[in-house]
């Protein structure tokens, strides 16, 4: 069933985020949310990468083409990188796939960044759940074919 049956049928919508998580940090912190049974979202879909460096933009580009609603990506702190700069080059590629999003017709919005470590369950928690509540508001994602 897709959101918009969904939609339809019970009311609510529950919007689909996937997640490019960097493996030494967010990805770590997102576990420890999950062992210490923290509340997060349940739409977040995660995809464990080396370092939030290596999302290609295509990479999110797709994912909003194949149906998400949002798109989180989250690494290391600024200077704590395991790959020493990667979350450099992901803050200058966030801003402009903003740019390019817009220009899309796709608002920005749905393009979160978050820099959250190993020891922030909580942290990855919350973010997860805002997020979710502010695609909430914006509604579905409508991508013309």
């Amino acid at each position: 069933m897709d959101n918009k049956e969904e939609i339809k049928q019970n009311g609510s919508f529950n919007p689909r985020i996937v997640a490019f998580l960097c493996n030494w940090c967010t990805y770590t912190g997102a576990d420890l949310a999950g062992v210490a049974r923290m509340k997060s979202s349940p739409s977040v879909r995660i995809i464990r990468t080396m370092c939030s460096g290596r999302v290609d933009p295509t990479f999110v580009l797709d994912a909003f083409k194949l149906g998400a609603d949002g798109v989180m990506i989250g690494g290391c702190h600024i200077g704590d990188c395991h790959y020493s700069e990667g979350n450099f080059k992901t803050l200058r590629r966030v801003e402009l796939l903003k740019v390019l999003l817009d220009q899309l017709g796709i608002d920005s919005k749905r393009l979160r960044l978050e820099w959250i470590s190993a020891s922030e369950g909580d942290k990855y928690a919350h973010v997860t759940l805002e997020f979710e509540k502010e695609l909430r508001e914006l509604g579905p994602l409508k991508l013309q074919d």
